[in-house]
C-alpha cells in the first residue's frame, strides 16, 4: 500500500487555514462491518493505489477512520467534508448518524459538531452502497459488467476524492459565487453566511498583492449580492490597459479575492479565492472570448489513471496532463464523462485551459434516473461556478441515458429540462445539451464524427447544407422537431486513431488504425486539416488524450508517455500542414 496520502488543500477556489485532511490508511471491509482490511482513500479498492486492488463485484463497503482535534480546531464548528463518494453514503461520528448523501460525482458535507469529542479520540464511520448493476445511476464510462470493454471500464465504488475537516465559527461564510462582469470592469459576488446577522463582510480584491478594488457590507441577512467595480486608477498602477486584465488560456491571469467577515469589530471569519475576468458569448452565430471570435481545440479527457482510475495518483498528475496537452497545442479539454476535481480546475484556471464540464451519464431512462441526475447537476454547476477555465456545460452525450429522443417527447423534455436548469443556475456559458447528435435547444451545434478520409471530411464540412445534411454515425444530428437555429458550429468527437506502442497496447482499439508513428502524424493531419480549413467550424475536440484500459486511441499512453513527438501534433494543431 502506498504510505503517501494525498494532502494538499481539496478546495483551492475557497480556502481556510484552520483544516484537517482524513486522506490516509482507514479501516476496510467488504459487504459486512468487519473492517478486516486497511485501504488508503481517497483511491477506490478496485485500484492499486489503494492498497486492495480488486475488481470484484461488491455492492457494499465499510470505512472506519479515528481521529483527534488538534488544539487550533477546538471551540469552534467543526465541518466534515467528502470530495466525492460513489454512490450513496451514510455517516456516523462517535455512533452517531451526522448524515447521507446520494450522488456519486458531487460534493457534501455534514456539521459534527455536536457529535465530536474535542480532546479525546473520534471515529468516523462510513457505509457505502452502489450497486454496480443498476443503469438509473448516472455512473459515466464506468461499467456494469464484470470485465471491462469496448468503450467502458473499471468501475469506482466508495470514497474518491479527499475527505477533511474544516473549523469554522458559529457565524461564518458558506458561499460566495463570483461572477465576472467583464464589460464593467466589475465583479459580482453573491454571498451566502451561516447566523449572519449584525455582521460586517469585507471584500479585498489584489492582483500579484497590489490592490485592485475592495468593499465593505453590513449584512442584514444569510444573503445577498454587491457589485464591486475594479478600480481603473490601480488597474493602470499596475501596467494594464483596457482588456489587459482579461483571463485567457494564452495568458491566464487571477485576481485575488479575501474575504472576511466581522462581528463588534473583530475578524471571526476569513477565506481566500480568485477569480478570472472573462466573459463566454455567443453573437451572430459566433464563439466568443471575451468579446473576440475564439477558436476551440480541445482534446477530449477522460482522467483515468491506470494505478488509481478516476482519482489522480497526486496532485502533480493533474498539472502534468494540462501542461502536456498545451504542449502539443491545444487550448483547452471537453472533461468527458466526469465531473473532475476541483484540484483539476484550479490548475486549468491558473495554468489556461478551457474545459468543457460534463457529468457521467446514466443508460437507462427512468423517473428515478431523472431526479439524480438533476440534483447532481445543480450540485455541479453551483460547486464548479466560479472557475473561469469552465466554458461550456455538457449535460448529455450521444443520446445516453435518453436513447428514444429522437422521437421520445417525455425524454426531449428532459434533455431540454436540464439545459434550462443549468441557465437557471448560470447564465454566463453555453450549454451543449445532448453534444454529438440528435440536438434539440443547445447553443453550440456538435458533431460527433470519426471518419478518417481526409477528402470525406472536407467535402462534408464546406457548407452549411452538406454538415446538415450529413448523418455520422447512421445519426440524425437534431431530434424530430428540432433544427439548427445558427448555433456555432463544432466537431466535438474527432480521430479516435489506435497506435499501439507498447505491450499493454496489444488487443486494444481505436476507430481507424495507425501502423506507426509517421502514419499516425499523417492520419492525425487528414482528420484535423479539413475540420480547421472549412469555414463553418468554428472548434474541435481530438479523441482523445491518453489511452484507457482497452482503448489505444490516446496521443499519450496511460502512463502519460507521448506516442509521438508533442511538437507534430502542435504543428498540425497551429495548422502547419506536412507535405
Amino acid at each position: 500500500m502506498s504510505t503517501i496520502p494525498r494532502s494538499e488543500y481539496p478546495r483551492p477556489n475557497f480556502v481556510r487555514d484552520s483544516w484537517m485532511t482524513l486522506n490516509g490508511p482507514w479501516d476496510f471491509s467488504f459487504d459486512e462491518e468487519l473492517y478486516d482490511k486497511k485501504i488508503m482513500v481517497p483511491y477506490a479498492y478496485q485500484t492499486k493505489l489503494s492498497g486492495i486492488e480488486s475488481k470484484e463485484f461488491h455492492e457494499t463497503v465499510w470505512y472506519r477512520r479515528e481521529f483527534r482535534l488538534p488544539e487550533s480546531m477546538r471551540g469552534k464548528q467543526i465541518i466534515l467534508r467528502f470530495g466525492a463518494v460513489d454512490f450513496e453514503c451514510w455517516v456516523w461520528v462517535n455512533d452517531h448518524m451526522v448524515g447521507s448523501h446520494t450522488g456519486g460525482q458531487t460534493s457534501f458535507s455534514f456539521n459534527i459538531t455536536h457529535a465530536v469529542n474535542e480532546t479525546g479520540s473520534n471515529t468516523i464511520r462510513v457505509k457505502v452502497r452502489d450497486c454496480p448493476t443498476d443503469l438509473e445511476i448516472p455512473r459515466g464510462k464506468q461499467f456494469w459488467e464484470r470485465k471491462s470493454r469496448g468503450i467502458f471500464y473499471t468501475p469506482t465504488t466508495g470514497i474518491w476524492q479527499s475527505v477533511w475537516l474544516e473549523a469554522v465559527p458559529s457565524t461564518y461564510i458558506r458561499s460566495v459565487l463570483i461572477t465576472p462582469l467583464y464589460d464593467e470592469c466589475a465583479v459580482k459576488m453573491e454571498y451566502e453566511l451561516e447566523e449572519a446577522q449584525g455582521a460586517v463582510l469585507e471584500t479585498e480584491i489584489t492582483y500579484k498583492g497590489a490592490a485592485a478594488a475592495s468593499a465593505s457590507l453590513k449584512t442584514g441577512s444569510r444573503s445577498g449580492s454587491l457589485v464591486i467595480p475594479l478600480d481603473q486608477l490601480e488597474l493602470t498602477n499596475l501596467s494594464f490597459r483596457r482588456g489587459e486584465y482579461a483571463w485567457t488560456p494564452e495568458t491566464p491571469r487571477l485576481f485575488d479575492v479575501t474575504f472576511r467577515l466581522f462581528r463588534d469589530g473583530q475578524l471571526i471569519d476569513s477565506v481566500k479565492s480568485y477569480f478570472g475576468m472573462r466573459k463566454v458569448s455567443i453573437e451572430n452565430g459566433v464563439f466568443l472570448l471575451n468579446n473576440r471570435p475564439y477558436y476551440q481545440k480541445l482534446v477530449l479527457d477522460q482522467g483515468y489513471w491506470e494505478d488509481s482510475l478516476l482519482t489522480a495518483p497526486a496532485d502533480e498528475d493533474l498539472i502534468k496532463d494540462i501542461q502536456l496537452t498545451k504542449q502539443m497545442g491545444f487550448n483547452g479539454v471537453r472533461k468527458h464523462q466526469k465531473v473532475e476535481d476541483p484540484r483539476y480546475l484550479y490548475h486549468a484556471d491558473r495554468l489556461g485551459l478551457l474545459v468543457w464540464g460534463e457529468i457521467g451519464a446514466a443508460y437507462v431512462y427512468s423517473r428515478k434516473y431523472v431526479k439524480r441526475i438533476t440534483d447532481e447537476w445543480m450540485d455541479v454547476v453551483l460547486r464548479d461556478y466560479n472557475h473561469p477555465c469552465i466554458v461550456a456545460w455538457t449535460p448529455m452525450n450521444e443520446s445516453w441515458g435518453v436513447p428514444d429522443i429522437f422521437n421520445n417527447m417525455m425524454q426531449q423534455a428532459h434533455c431540454n429540462s436540464l439545459y434550462y436548469l443549468i441557465k437557471s443556475l448560470d447564465n454566463t456559458r453555453p450549454v451543449i445539451e445532448n453534444d454529438g447528435w440528435e440536438h434539440t435547444c443547445g447553443d453550440l451545434f456538435t458533431i460527433h464524427d470519426y471518419e478518417p478520409r481526409e477528402e470525406v471530411l472536407k467535402s462534408r464540412y464546406e457548407s452549411l447544407d452538406s454538415i446538415l445534411s450529413s448523418r455520422p454515425a447512421s445519426k440524425a444530428l437534431y431530434a424530430k422537431g428540432w433544427k439548427y437555429n445558427g448555433q456555432p458550429i463544432l466537431v466535438t468527437e474527432c480521430g479516435g486513431i489506435s497506435f499501439e506502442v507498447g505491450d499493454k497496447g496489444k488487443g486494444g482499439w481505436g476507430y481507424s488504425t495507425a501502423s506507426d508513428g509517421a502514419d499516425f502524424i499523417k492520419r492525425y493531419q487528414a482528420v484535423i486539416r479539413p475540420i480547421m480549413e472549412s469555414r463553418m467550424i468554428q472548434g474541435f475536440c481530438y479523441t482523445q488524450l491518453t489511452d484507457v484500459e482497452q482503448e489505444i486511441n490516446g496521443l499519450l499512453t496511460y502512463d502519460r508517455k507521448a506516442k509521438v513527438d508533442p511538437e507534430e501534433i502542435r504543428r498540425i494543431n497551429e495548422g502547419k500542414w506536412i507535405d
